[in-house]
């Protein structure tokens, strides 16, 4: 009956262990992409942020134009209501109808004063609204380039790395049933809190993996016997003995090289 539990332990190491490796191989995976779609992402956003800014200055662009031929009717029809009120006053009865043409002439004449100063206005703004669009024109064009760019890469690597990751992903969930929920539980919570993920790591030169923190002779003794589960008092992480830990990382990298 004891040597049923042991062996039950031992299971339960070798299968927490196993699950290690396979959630490292994916984090490994993952780092090789890196922040390649984050990127990806943020310059999707800033080729979408100029195309709205081209689009909206191509708006002011035909809105001033239009500005600029209202102002142009304007003209036109205060040179025909100037032609219409010069007749009219040499056929002036009286000097207070000659006044009130005059008024009306003098009204018009500072009407296409202001509408033609105006018109250099809105022109003046033209100008610097197709230098803005010129600019816009040329970082969004290499913006662009460089979003393909990345796209490209970022395709490479998931042609490369997506399918293992999902049979990967797959065998994670294999292995986590074998395992009962409140150890896989405590390997998440493990997982989350620790440098690297590493929440399963074997001694060496007599201390857990990635630490420096010495395990006393007797508790490495205990984690050899694999009848218990052992956590280092430092950093939480589940411990397995290098023996143990050799025998799946060779089985480990046969499933792996099948994948």
């Amino acid at each position: 009956m004891a040597k049923k539990e042991e062996s039950s332990v031992e299971a339960k190491l070798r299968a927490l262990y196993d699950l290690q490796l396979i959630d490292s191989r994916v984090d490994e995976i993952r780092n090789v992409r890196g922040e390649l779609p984050l990127e990806v992402e943020d310059l999707e956003d800033e080729v979408l942020g100029l195309k709205t800014r081209m689009d909206k200055l191509k708006t002011d662009l035909d809105n001033i134009n239009f500005e600029i031929g209202a102002k142009k009717n304007l003209i036109e029809e205060a040179k025909a209501l100037i032609k219409k009120y010069g007749e009219q006053q040499k056929n002036v009865r009286n000097s207070r109808e000659f006044n009130s043409i005059s008024k009306e002439l003098e009204f018009q004449e500072l009407e296409i004063q202001l509408a033609d100063k105006n018109i250099k206005e809105f022109k003046a703004q033209i100008e610097q609204k197709k230098a803005v669009i010129a600019e816009t024109k040329d970082k969004l064009a290499e913006r662009e380039a460089h979003l393909k760019h990345k796209k490209n890469e970022l395709n490479a690597i998931l042609a490369e790395t997506e399918k293992e990751e999902r049979a990967l992903l797959e065998e994670s969930e294999k292995y986590q049933e074998k395992i009962e929920e409140r150890l896989v539980n405590a390997y998440a919570r493990i997982r989350r809190n620790v440098k690297n993920g590493l929440a399963v790591v074997p001694i060496e030169r007599g201390a857990s993996g990635g630490s420096f923190f010495t395990i006393p002779p007797q508790v490495q003794v205990e984690i050899a016997s694999r009848k218990k589960i052992i956590t280092d008092e430092h950093s939480g992480r589940i411990l397995v003995d290098p023996v143990l830990a050799e025998e799946e990382q060779e089985k480990m990298q046969k499933l792996f090289a099948k994948l």
